[in-house]
């Protein structure tokens, strides 16, 4: 029924038409953005053809007998047009499971698109995952989500944390001059876990370059120091923070708690959700109580990122 299709960069321009009219996409799946780093995975994905049409991509890339969909992004899964119903995509499930058993792979690993940033309903992959697949929820991460046209009440720390801030001159701007935020971000990493951020500073130039409007920094400066700032991802219908730090004056004048109100107070009119992103370890899905509680004093609750694993 379907012609299934490994993804090839000679057809970019009709993989990135498509992701810009699905009904579940994100930027992230632009191969623009998929492709800064190409040289770390290989790429496995999927393009699928319905009577000559295509109806549905699955950015996906190889390790070994695994197909993983996708370690390179904080969510992958099966991209869809509105024309998808749970038959169709039931029936794509059983051909793909077909498909990539006979190409030798034994594994999947899979993570759908949060809901929040779906244009219409799209979780036909999940009931596939479920009646199809027989996939196993392997990981579960807990991020905090703000509705934006229905604010829950700020915890009175964070208030009188956005106070403190402004009464110390705090000022918010927007810029493009990451290096002073990556400064502190990457102090903070290495100090806390060791570890440093998942883009490098030319990473994150090479990426705002290509997506200016979807990716955006903005800083918290006192006295004309940047003290705290935060990296935005900017889908259709959700402002998610991708990187947040502040050095360690920079939290001891609350100067994160000034910027959030900053910005729920200037959101885009289209934008639903403010997603503050994960409140879990990675790799553990331990929860981290003290940071999901900050996020959570911004009238935030809880959503998942969810990844799954079936055999073939």
């Amino acid at each position: 029924m379907f012609q299934i299709t490994p993804y090839h960069s000679s057809e970019y321009e009709k993989w990135n038409a498509f992701v810009e009219r699905s009904k579940n996409a994100t930027f992230l799946f632009d191969r623009h953005y998929m492709d800064y780093h190409a040289d770390r995975f290989q790429d496995a994905s999927l393009m699928f053809y319905l009577e000559g049409r295509l109806v549905a991509l699955l950015p996906a890339h190889k390790d070994g007998d695994t197909l993983c969909s996708h370690n390179g992004l904080t969510y992958g899964g099966l991209i869809m047009d509105e024309k998808a119903t749970a038959k169709r995509i039931s029936v794509l499930f059983a051909e793909m499971n077909d498909y990539l058993r006979n190409q030798g792979f034994r594994t999947v690993f899979y993570k759908p698109v949060p809901w929040i940033y779906h244009q219409y309903a799209a979780e036909e992959d999940l009931y596939a995952l479920y009646n199809v697949c027989k996939a196993q929820l392997v990981g579960r991460d807990v991020a905090a989500v703000a509705c934006t046209n229905h604010l829950l009440p700020w915890r009175n720390i964070r208030k009188q944390g956005a106070k403190k801030a402004i009464q110390h001159g705090c000022v918010i701007r927007g810029g493009e001059n990451y290096s002073d935020f990556w400064d502190i971000l990457t102090e903070n990493l290495q100090t806390k876990y060791g570890v440093s951020p998942v883009h490098t500073l030319d990473e994150i130039h090479l990426l705002h370059h290509l997506f200016p409007k979807q990716i955006r920094l903005f800083v918290a400066e006192i006295n004309g120091r940047v003290m705290g700032g935060t990296v935005l991802y900017m889908t259709r219908n959700v402002v998610h923070v991708q990187y947040i730090s502040a050095s360690a004056e920079g939290k001891r004048l609350h100067v994160l708690d000034c910027l959030f109100d900053f910005l729920l107070e200037n959101l885009p009119q289209e934008c639903h959700y403010f997603d503050f992103g994960k409140s879990t370890a990675t790799d553990s899905c331990l929860l981290n109580a003290s940071l999901a509680y900050q996020k959570e004093g911004f009238g935030a609750r809880s959503i998942c990122y969810d990844t799954y694993q079936w055999n073939l």
